[in-house]
């Protein structure tokens, strides 16, 4: 099996895809608790060192190396200041690179990544792999097209050493109109859970903020992308359809019942199998955020499925 380390793992969504992919993950990490606390209990195999990636000071060698550094500083729904520090995490990931010196490496991130006030973020990233010996491919793919039923969109970055005479190339979309399968739904996911899974669910009241978009999609519909704040996460398709009053402003149409999707429904959403483990003895809160931060783990693997065979 060829050899992985994966940085800024979270609960394990781009190794579990490695992992389908024929990959061994032999050294993971994430500054987060139950990011830790999940992946451990699924993956218990991999080497997780839970600290600030800046404390790690050597690493396995490995023929891959893949990370999702943290995104809030570029995502939609945070601050999308460019100058936040967070936004510069990237140079341990190219740290990393640098030391192992891997045969190829995967990065995911959000697709705000490419909007014009981080441009120039994107280009210095693009600029560092490639200077530190990577032929180097990026693309926005949609989860929705790989298989899943959410709408997510993420940019993948991935890198070929340049000794290795080898491009990547992007996998095609599977899913979807004039393709070899048809876009998968929430029914096909979610629809035979219980329809009131208590205690699974975050409860709080619709806020303003809530209603100030149409946050529901139909059964038969894919989800819209799922957030890792619980108070923000979709509406399940049993609630009641949202109607427009005006700008940035909505209300149920009836005053039939409404949830959020769970948190166990957010992890399928996302590609997780209904047997992935989310230990108790953390809130509610922190399940949601680790399966909404997730990378989708089928998405990942179509990305590492898709490197030519450059392993012997």
């Amino acid at each position: 099996m060829p050899t992985a380390v994966s940085l800024f793992s979270g609960c394990g969504g781009s190794d579990y895809g490695l992992r389908q992919a024929g990959f061994d993950v032999l050294m993971a990490n994430d500054i987060l608790p139950y990011a830790q606390a999940v992946y451990v209990a699924n993956m218990p195999e991999t080497d997780f060192r839970h600290c600030d990636v800046r404390q790690i000071n050597s690493f396995p060698e490995a023929e891959l190396l893949a990370g999702c550094y943290p995104c809030q500083g570029f995502s939609q729904g945070g601050v999308r200041d460019a100058d936040r520090k967070i936004n510069f995490l990237y140079r341990e990931f190219l740290r990393a690179l640098k030391l192992i010196k891997p045969k190829a490496f995967i990065v995911e991130n959000v697709s705000g990544m490419t909007r014009s006030t981080f441009e120039h973020l994107l280009k210095n990233q693009i600029i560092s792999f490639r200077l530190a010996g990577y032929r180097v491919s990026w693309k926005v793919l949609n989860a929705v097209d790989f298989g899943l039923a959410q709408e997510r969109k993420r940019i993948f970055i991935v890198g070929i050493r340049s000794d290795i005479n080898e491009v990547y190339e992007f996998p095609e979309p599977t899913h979807g109109e004039n393709r070899t399968q048809p876009y998968a739904t929430q029914q096909d996911i979610i629809g035979n859970l219980p329809e009131w899974p208590l205690g699974d669910f975050c409860e709080d009241a619709f806020h303003w903020y809530y209603l100030s978009r149409d946050r529901r999609r139909n059964w038969n519909q894919p989800s819209k992308t799922v957030v890792s704040n619980m108070r923000h996460v979709p509406l399940h398709p049993m609630s009641p359809k949202l109607i427009k009053l005006g700008p940035d402003e909505w209300k149920f149409e009836t005053n039939a019942p409404a949830r959020r999707l769970s948190y166990r429904e957010v992890a399928l959403l996302q590609g997780f199998p209904m047997d992935y483990v989310f230990p108790e003895g953390f809130s509610l809160a922190k399940k949601y955020e680790v399966a909404g931060n997730a990378v989708p783990p089928p998405l990942f693997r179509a990305v590492a499925d898709a490197l030519p065979n450059i392993w012997n």
